[in-house]
């Protein structure tokens, strides 16, 4: 954890209720190590970002219910989630497109169920969760909730996409209405 980053993150925190992303670093550490995802995630290519700081980020981006762009923003410019994640403050954090792939590829590895599993382990060690409590631990539940929003995102950057590759070839002024159903989309998609 850069010291720089720690200290300013305290500090801006002290002024509310203390962050999510902070609390989740402070109480269970760095939760998801790279070792645990070293099947779908091999060393070779360029540097990339950690498969366990995507890991996190996916979490707290069902926590927060924030699509892919959300949470990008949130990484890219949140002290919280660069705090949870120990990176400086000048990190020039991620792609939105990053977040689609991590979960992508954790599917294609039949992986989709280590992140819950691990955050379970970690909360459950720590006596914040029980055994046959009545916590919802259904994994199913929390996949087909960021598949379905992952498809509605999906939809909505498409419908945008398609909307300005239109007004580059034709140049004429794109109606407030379509910007207004891209809009709708992605508020739903967030919502």
């Amino acid at each position: 954890m850069p010291e720089l980053t720690a200290q300013v993150a305290r500090a801006v925190a002290a002024w509310g209720p203390y962050p999510l992303a902070m609390r989740v670093r402070d109480e269970l550490g760095e939760l998801f190590a790279d070792a645990e995802f070293a099947e779908g995630f091999g060393s070779r290519g360029g540097p990339g970002w950690s498969p366990g700081q995507l890991a996190l980020v996916t979490v707290l981006q069902f926590a927060e219910n924030l699509t892919d762009r959300a949470a990008a923003h949130r990484v890219r410019h949140g002290m919280d989630m660069q705090y949870a994640l120990g990176l400086e403050l000048v990190d020039p954090g991620i792609d939105a497109s990053v977040l689609s792939e991590f979960r992508t590829r954790l599917v294609r590895h039949r992986m989709e169920e280590k992140v819950l599993d691990l955050l379970l382990t970690a909360l459950k060690d720590r006596g914040l969760v029980k055994s046959g409590g009545l916590q919802r631990t259904d994994s199913t539940r929390a996949l087909a909730a960021v598949r379905n929003l992952n498809r509605l995102e999906l939809a909505g950057e498409t419908l945008r996409a398609t909307l300005e590759t239109l007004a580059g070839a034709v140049p004429v002024r794109r109606p407030a209405a379509a910007d207004r159903l891209v809009d709708v989309i992605l508020s739903a998609a967030a919502a």
